[in-house]
């Protein structure tokens, strides 16, 4: 693997060791709205510049990428504001259907539990939302998701792993947590804090990306420098990720995508609070309400590890849930330009009947999407601010963090 381009020439050797054991592709959280297949991913906040910058020690960008995979916070405990802007349509009537039905995340259903994180958590894949946070060390982790009448809160302490919703009055309690290793309670596939999402930042990195410093920053009253992070390739819809990294601690605080057609952030995450002094003892214990209805993490066995949460499968088009939760898509392109292929085992494209076994959703998608030709044959794209889908009409479908050309040459390209 080529090293990052820095602002001072790191050798290939040293930026090696920094990045040993990372995979050169960052995941993809996949909230799965439209098409099941469309995603979040690594984001921060967009505008750090100002004139109370405060004036740090020159450091150069294989410093501050040393700094960040050296830290090691314990204790901490803050205020995380999370936005995402994917740009997805609006879907009216279909969008309700989807929240009471089959998004619903199994509330109320014998099989399972409004306060599941693996379906709850993915809520922050669209929206702005805060979270609180807090940690003392590797066995007790507390995220909360506060919403406007409502609370809902994951707590780890040690091998017990406690979700409340109080909303609906449900709690879900697993254990065997003890071999996991996070800064959050939240599951490993949900960036949540800032330190999430620059991990996945950086593991991206290779000889199709620059990585430099771009001056300081004060995040939630800390000083910080700024890692501004660019795709070297066209065709890709990143424009930039900064990332805001404690200069105290290396710890991320801050983060920004913005997408290469301009505009606003894609995702902002960043802390408004923070403090590195240890929660009470107190933070990470939970005894359900009288009255909570509690699900054991053994009563759903055969539903953990799904591609999308319970129900999803029937909103989708006939066939996409087998692609979707196949032996994997093979990957074509390098770095930013990587573009995900799998077949959907959907044969003529998308459905267009309302009353197919694709329901709602399944009937409404073909005009969501724009029609496109090529050599592969005819198809249809779906498109948000950074991740792209086509789909053709003998059931391909191609992912990627591309422009909707780039989608075509590359469906021209498999034939």
């Amino acid at each position: 693997m080529a090293p990052y381009e820095s602002d001072d020439n790191t050798p290939a050797g040293e930026a090696e060791d920094v990045r040993d054991g990372r995979r050169t592709a960052a995941r993809y959280v996949v909230p799965a709205a439209v098409v099941g297949v469309a995603a979040a991913t690594i984001g921060l906040v967009p505008a750090f510049a100002g004139s109370g910058d405060p004036d740090l020690p020159k450091i150069s960008a294989q410093q501050l990428m040393e700094k960040i995979a050296e830290s090691d916070v314990q204790q901490m405990s803050g205020t995380v504001k999370i936005s995402t802007d994917l740009g997805l349509p609006n879907l009216g009537g279909l969008q309700d259907s989807l929240a009471s039905g089959a998004l619903s995340q199994g509330a109320g259903d014998k099989d399972g539990s409004a306060a599941d994180p693996s379906s709850k958590l993915l809520e922050l894949a669209s929206g702005t939302h805060t979270l609180r946070v807090a940690a003392d060390g590797d066995n007790k982790q507390k995220l909360s998701l506060i919403e406007k009448a409502a609370e809902y809160s994951v707590i780890r302490n040690g091998d017990d792993v406690w979700a409340y919703d109080s909303a609906s009055n449900q709690a879900y309690h697993t254990t065997g947590a003890g071999d996991r290793h996070g800064s959050t309670a939240a599951p490993e596939d949900v960036p949540a804090t800032p330190k999430d999402f620059a991990e996945e930042a950086l593991k991206a990195g290779d000889k199709t990306t620059s990585v430099t410093v771009d001056g300081t920053a004060q995040v939630a009253g800390r000083d910080a420098y700024k890692l501004l992070i660019r795709p070297k390739q066209s065709g890709t819809t990143v424009g930039a990720i900064s990332i805001a990294v404690d200069a105290r601690t290396g710890m991320p605080l801050k983060f920004t995508l913005t997408p290469a057609s301009g505009g606003a952030a894609v995702v902002d995450v960043g802390f408004t609070e923070v403090s590195f002094a240890r929660p009470a003892a107190s933070t990470f214990d939970f005894t359900p309400p009288k009255g909570t209805k509690v699900t054991q993490g053994d009563e759903m066995k055969g539903h953990e590890g799904k591609a999308q949460p319970k129900g999803m499968e029937k909103a989708l088009p006939k066939g996409m849930e087998k692609g979707a939760e196949g032996t994997g898509p093979k990957t074509i392109g390098e770095g930013w330009n990587a573009i995900a292929v799998f077949d959907s085992g959907s044969k003529g494209g998308v459905p267009s009947g309302a009353a197919s076994d694709g329901g709602a959703a399944a009937g409404f998608l073909g005009s969501l999407g724009d029609q496109v030709k090529g050599k592969f044959g005819s198809g249809t794209v779906f498109s948000t601010r950074l991740v792209n889908a086509l789909m053709t009409d003998d059931g391909k479908v191609y992912v990627g963090a591309v422009t909707k050309d780039a989608l075509v040459k590359a469906a021209d390209a498999g034939k």
